[in-house]
Order: structure tokens, then sequence, then C-alpha cells
């Protein structure tokens, strides 16, 4: 009889086929206790010390291997696995490849991008080299997934190395991303939602602000105080005029979260308690709920079937209006006075018509709170003075607010204070106190920060399109968006709402039509003085079309324009949010043929479409240095607005190739890059590495990438939506579009154009400015 064979206790044996997916989510891939194959060539001693096969050193010229065929494994029916300590491993892949020290492995890392794995069926004795950075930088993943679930050793399939890069990231964004950026505003969410990056007090201590009218809600939060000493947390109760400029200035030495939507739930105790509804931030140093994040990370939920977490996001979107008078730019307190672009009405749209159909009548109630709190708004934010210029009937992002914004970087204004403050012989700080102070009065720098202010509830912060002008500027995007608000409550009134809507909060109706006279009328209407009607909405849409074309439509040049109230002018900036007309459906058929034969190529990059153009940028110097909402920068608002809009014209081939060069983009930089998923891109130079005034975020990360980033996960999953089979997997096999749609380049770009396109070196040479005396 054979010996028996000793093994620590804890030891699970497995079996050479797992029945665990090699590509299965990470907690339940590691899930599980540490586990070891049962081969007839076990060795004891591999339990107490493992022996990671090591490559040789990066400087060492002769590789002493052995013949590849006795050096690996073969094997014909089973996938292959591989047996690892994982301590050992990181700490080797690390020492190794992780050559810049960044705890990750990535295409500038100098590393020999080698590794042998000793595998599961000789338990350790034969090995297999892991070549290359992606599957290095995948190894490394893998092994800080394993150590989270606590594992020492495990068994790795190879599938997970290899993994189809498209297949694995939408995996990650749809089982980890979205479950990393969830947030919740009650007692077991607090201490992650309170901390705040953008904090320059040097108080960490959390606070929150609760609104009036919620005594209750202010209650839960004093109690949460109670049982958690250990926060200090502060509960204060907001005035029933939260967004009062002057009061909002006095907390920024105080700032603090807003309190948000919760539910009613047992507290397993016969009784009832407050729960924080779930939401997602866009990460990295943005840990609060934003307006026009959540539009765009709401359409990457709806493809990942997560409804009610995108529902969720509408009802607090309803109580901010409710109670702070405006969607807020974000619920922080220093957000009070400002707003962001408003897509409230579509995003309540979509998610309806994907809500369960079991309880019809209750999907209706919370539409009819969606659309009453988006007409709130439209008449007390967007067609209200200031915002509204009634001599054009149209809008303007021109939000309240006094002194410095506080959620900036400290230095971020000091070039523009430093002449104010040699003026009257201060230092920047000393005289950037007394300005906010209002010891000093400077009317050209409250112009300033009435422009800067606005920029910012514009969301496209910063851009030379809108420097010292955006609150006098009617754009073609608010104007579109605002557009597709009064369709939608139209559309939601008429096939919804029997063509009849009570409204239950009293407040004013704006005028209309919008004339000077009539706004200078202090009589006004009365929200509950009568039921709405989807014809009134349609006029209102008719008119804003009307007026689109009249002031932002510029014939010669088939593009829209931004048109500044002031100087009563359009503003020649070419902005690829042009192209937004075309989503919210107030293009004619003429414009849209004229936009995409036309204007479509003047944004057009290898890495999808850039913010704006080269030309009205204007030349870059260590004085008028890079704004990252201009070109060569990429954000995916404009990549999916742009998508939705030609499909909806019915140029989906457009849309497809719009859609693979950025989803090329996007995967070569998680192949290349050790998983990362940023804010923004370089479209030209494809690089995530931005030279701009914020940098990136979503790109500081140990090991693993965590969140990515909300609005880029959602561009994922979204564009995904619009690629077929084809372009996927040309996508997976990092195919570039200069390649994929080598026909379209011969048709569209010149010779020389065409040449220059399909080499990405060149493209990154020219964007260098080499000047000779």
């Amino acid at each position: 009889m054979a010996p028996a064979l000793t093994h620590p206790t804890g030891v699970t044996f497995v079996p050479d086929h797992d029945i665990t997916k090699p590509v299965s989510d990470p907690a339940q891939y590691y899930g599980g206790g540490d586990s070891f194959t049962r081969s007839r060539t076990y060795s004891h001693s591999h339990i107490h010390s493992y022996d990671v096969k090591r490559a040789p050193a990066f400087q060492d010229d002769t590789h002493g291997r052995s013949r590849r065929l006795s050096h690996d494994e073969k094997s014909v029916t089973a996938p292959r696995r591989f047996l690892i300590d994982v301590e050992e491993t990181i700490r080797v892949v690390l020492e190794q490849e992780d050559t810049d020290g960044d705890f990750q492995i990535s295409v500038t890392d100098a590393g020999p991008k080698m590794m042998a794995l000793g595998t599961a069926t000789s338990n350790g004795f034969k090995t297999f080299d892991i070549r290359g950075t992606y599957m290095l930088s995948n190894l490394l993943q893998e092994l800080a997934l394993a150590r989270d679930h606590g594992r020492k050793r495990i068994v790795l399939d190879e599938a997970r190395l290899t993994e189809n890069p498209v297949d694995r990231l939408s995996r990650m964004i749809k089982n980890s991303f979205w479950h990393s950026l969830t947030r919740r505003i009650d007692g077991e969410g607090l201490e992650i939602i309170t901390a705040d990056p953008k904090n320059r007090t040097g108080r960490v201590n959390p606070r929150i602000y609760v609104p009036y009218g919620e005594p209750e809600m202010a209650e839960y939060y004093r109690n949460v105080a109670k049982e958690k000493p250990h926060m200090n947390l502060d509960v204060q109760v907001l005035p029933q005029k939260p967004d009062d400029p002057t009061f909002v200035k006095s907390l920024n030495s105080k700032p603090g979260i807003l309190a948000l939507a919760m539910n009613k739930v047992d507290d397993g105790r016969g009784g009832k308690t407050l729960k924080g509804i779930p939401f997602i931030v866009p990460g990295a140093r943005f840990n609060e709920l934003y307006n026009w994040d959540s539009y765009f990370i709401s359409l990457g939920l709806l493809v990942d079937g997560q409804v009610n977490m995108a529902k969720g996001m509408v009802d607090h979107f309803i109580f901010e209006i409710k109670h702070y008078g405006k969607i807020l730019n974000g619920s922080r307190s220093y957000y009070l006075c400002r707003t962001q672009p408003p897509f409230l009405t579509d995003m309540a749209l979509q998610i309806y018509n994907q809500l369960d159909r079991s309880d019809v009548d209750e999907n209706r109630r919370w539409l009819k709170r969606a659309i009453q709190a988006a007409i709130k708004e439209y008449h007390t934010i967007w067609v209200a003075e200031p915002r509204m210029d009634p001599k054009t009937g149209l809008s303007r992002y021109r939000p309240d607010g006094l002194g410095i914004p506080p959620e900036t970087e400290a230095t971020h204004f000091t070039h523009i204070l430093e002449p104010f403050a040699a003026k009257h012989g201060l230092s920047v700080l000393e005289f950037s106190e007394k300005y906010n102070n209002g010891v000093l009065k400077e009317p050209d720098l409250d112009e300033y920060f009435l422009h800067d202010r606005a920029v910012r509830e514009s969301g496209h912060d910063t851009t030379y399109r809108f420097e010292k002008r955006c609150a006098n500027l009617a754009t073609i995007d608010l104007q579109s968006l605002l557009y597709k608000y009064e369709v939608d409550i139209g559309t939601a009134i008429r096939e919804v709402f029997d063509d009849e809507l009570e409204l239950e909060e009293d407040f004013d109706l704006a005028p209309f039509p919008p004339t000077s006279e009539t706004y200078a009328n202090p009589h006004r209407e009365r929200s509950k003085s009568r039921p709405q009607t989807s014809a009134e909405w349609f006029e209102r849409a008719e008119y804003r079309n009307q007026q689109i074309d009249k002031y932002l439509w510029n014939e010669s040049k088939s593009l829209y324009f931004d048109y500044d109230t002031a100087k009563e002018q359009q503003i020649l900036y070419e902005s690829v949010t042009a192209l937004w007309p075309l989503w919210a459906g107030c293009a004619s058929e003429e414009q849209c043929w004229k936009l995409v034969s036309q204007s479509l190529k003047k944004f057009e990059v290898l890495g999808g479409l850039v913010s704006g153009t080269e030309e009205s940028r204007g030349k870059i110097s260590l004085d008028r240095p890079n704004r990252q909402w201009d070109y060569p920068y990429a954000w995916p608002p404009h990549q999916i607005m742009a998508w939705v809009g030609l499909e909806r014209y019915g140029y989906l081939d457009e849309a497809q190739r719009l859609a693979y060069r950025f989803l090329y983009m996007m995967t070569t930089a998680f192949v290349d890059f050790n998983g990362v998923v940023p804010e923004k891109f370089d479209a030209v130079k494809l690089s995530h590495l931005v030279d701009a005034e914020y940098g990136n975020q979503g790109i500081d990360f140990k090991m693993v990438p965590r969140e990515g980033f909300g609005w880029m996960n959602a561009a994922y999953q979204v564009g995904l939506s619009f690629l077929n089979t084809h372009m996927r997997r040309a996508v997976a096999a990092c195919t570039s579009p200069e390649v994929f749609f080598q026909s379209y380049n011969s048709a569209v770009l010149s010779p020389n154009e065409t040449s220059r396109a399909v080499d990405a070196l060149g493209l990154a040479m020219d964007s260098l400015e080499i000047t000779t005396q």
C-alpha cells in the first residue's frame, strides 16, 4: 500500500478541469479557499516554499533557457493553468517588470516582458512563458484580485491572461467598476461619500447639509452622529433658500456633502428607518453625484441592465430640484448656485421605457414626478432671467455666485489674480481673502468670475471657446438640450398623461413667447393655475427651433455656432457640440446632410471626435496653455451624442466609424497601460497622458483598475452596441481605424493625408511645435 500523502491543513484539492468558468467574476473565481491539484507529481515541499520560475534579469545578455519543447508544458485536451504563490509572484512581477515604480505594467516599462510560471498539472515543475505587456499586466491584476479575496496560493487559468480585451474591459465595467463607483448617503455610506479631494480648507471631519423641510432626515443624521462618534459628523440644516449667493459664499470655509433622496425601510426591530438611494459617482477626485456625468453613466447602466440604479439617480435629481432649486453641478455645498447641462427628460424617458411592466401605474407615477420636476427646472432656471435672454428667446449658462470658485486647485487662478494683487500691494493670498470678503471691489474681476462660473456650469471647463464670454453665449449645445426638453415634455404629456398634466408645486411660469416686454412685466402665471398640455410644449419647441436657425445656424459654413447675446453676433469657434442638434432632432434633413458631408471631417481624427478644431483653438504657448475641452482632446459625452444623433438621421455607417475609432483608442490604452480607463484622451496621439490644466483622472491606481471613470465606462458599453461582430473582433485585435476603414480614407482624405493618418508616429511628431530663430 502506498504511504499516505500529508499536506497542510486547510488545503483543498481541485480537479484539473475546475467547474469555475475561467473568466468568471473575481468574487466567484477567487471566492473559495486556497486550492491545489492532486497530480501524481505532487510535491509536498512546494506548499511550504514556493519559488517563482523567474526569467533572467533584464541586464543579462545570456538567457540560459532549455529547449522550448522540453521547457514548456504540452497540453492537448485541458486548458493551461498555473500554480501561483500570490505574494511572491506580485513581488517578482513588480521587481522585474515595473521599471518606473508606478505599480503598473505598461508599454513604457523597460522590463523583459517575459516571465515563466509553473503549470498546475506539473505542480509547478514545468513552466510556460508569459509574454508581453498585456499578459503580464493581466497577471498583476489577477494577483491583486486574488489578494483582495485573501488568497495565498491560486490555480490561475491562462484564459484570464489572454482574455479578449474587449470582453475583459466590458466585463470589468459591468461586474466591478460600477460597483466600485456606487455610493450612498446614509449611516453606512457616509464615511466614503464625505471624503472630498477638492476640499482645500484643511478640515477633514465630515459635514452634511440637510435641506429645509426635512426634519426626519436631519434627525436621522443626528442619530448617526451619536452612534458613530469617531466620525465627528457635523449635521447642518440649510435655510429655506439655500442658493442665495451670499449664503453659499459663507459656506466656502465649511464645505460639506448635501443630503440626497432616501427611502424608508424596515429597521429590523419592527420599526422604520431611512436608507440612502445608491448612485454612481464619476470617480477619482469626483466623489459626489454630478449632473451631466450621471446622464451618460445612466446610458451605460441601462446597457448593463442596471435599471434601478439609473432610476435612483433620477430620484436624486427630483429631490435636488425640490429642495435645492435645480439639478446641481455636484452634490457639495459649493455647487448650490450652479447647475449643468440639462438631460433629465431624456434620462427619465429612457429609464421609464425599461422599467418592469408588472406595475404600470407605479411607473407612470414615477415618470410624472420626473416630468413635473423637469417642468419646474425649465421654468425657474432655464427660461428665467438671468439665464434667459428675452431679446433672442435663447438660454445661456449664467449662474449666480460670489467670489472665487472654491473647488479649484489653490493655484488655478493665480495668474488672473496676480495683477490685481500687485495693484493693491498685496500677496495673492491676502488679496483673495479681501476680495472674497467684499473688502476690495474689482468689477473687472467680477466679470471674469461671472464667465468662469458659467464655463463650469456648461460642463466644458475649460476651453478657449468660452473664455471671458461664456455667460453671454447662447450655446448650440444648451439650445439643443432645451429643445429636447420641450419635445420630451410634450411627448410625455400626450402619450402617457392623456394630454393633461397637473403640477403639484407652485412656482412662476415663464412668459411665452419671450420678449423684452413680457419679461419686464412682473406679473407671472402660476404653475397650479391650469394643467399643462402637449400643444404648448410643442409650440415652445418649434419657437426654439426657429431661433436656433435664425441665430446659430451658419448656412455658408454648414455649421452651428454659439451666439453672443451681448455683442449680437455669432462666435465662429468650431465646436463638436454643433452635432448635438442631431441628437435632439432639431436639425433639418438638409442641415444634417451638410453637417455630415462638409463639417464632420473638421472634428474626426484617428481616435474619434475632438472637442473643437485646431484652427479655432489657436496657437498654444507658455502664456497660452492647453485647455482640456479644446483640440486635441476627446471626451465621452461628445462621442455618444454624435453616435446617437447620426444614427437618428440614418447615418449609421458614420456612427459606427466614429464609435470604432473611440473604442479602438480605449482598447489600446487598456491593453498597453495595465487596464487604464481615463476621464479623457488626446485623440490625435491616442494617449491618456494629456497635457492640460487638470491632467487626467482615473489613471492613478495600483496593480488593478478599480473604477475606470464613470462616463468613459458608459461610452465603452454604449459604443459596443453600435459595432457589428466584425468591428468588435477588429477592435479586440487592436486593428487601427486607418487600416480597418482604408476605403474611407481613400474617398475622403487626400493621398498625403492618408499616408500621414496611418503613421501614428508621424502624427505624434507633427504635434510637436519646433520653432527656429
